[in-house]
């Protein structure tokens, strides 16, 4: 069996993409941690044994549909622009 394929190796995946989300700001890692964390969950309840590349693939595409639901759900509303009127010092 190899590495890639045991559910929690995915998980650790997930809780390091998680911590990069923190350190780095603007929601970069997010939904690659979500896909991640899918792709654990997957694993773990159906033991699947698939390869490295459907396993990436997977991940890939879970990812990119956590993203976009996190860029519908926070982004500005449509038409409209985010801007600061007030300065951090101030």
């Amino acid at each position: 069996m190899m590495f890639w394929t045991i559910w929690w190796v995915w998980l650790c995946a997930a809780l390091v993409l998680g911590i990069l989300e923190v350190l780095v700001p603007g929601f970069v890692f997010l939904g690659f941690a979500i896909g991640a964390l899918a792709v654990a969950l997957l694993l773990l309840n159906f033991g699947l044994a698939l390869s490295l590349s459907v396993l990436l693939l997977l991940f890939a595409a879970l990812s990119l549909v956590a993203w976009l639901v996190l860029r519908r759900f926070f982004a500005a509303p449509r038409g409209q622009v985010k801007y600061f009127d007030k300065d951090i010092n101030d």
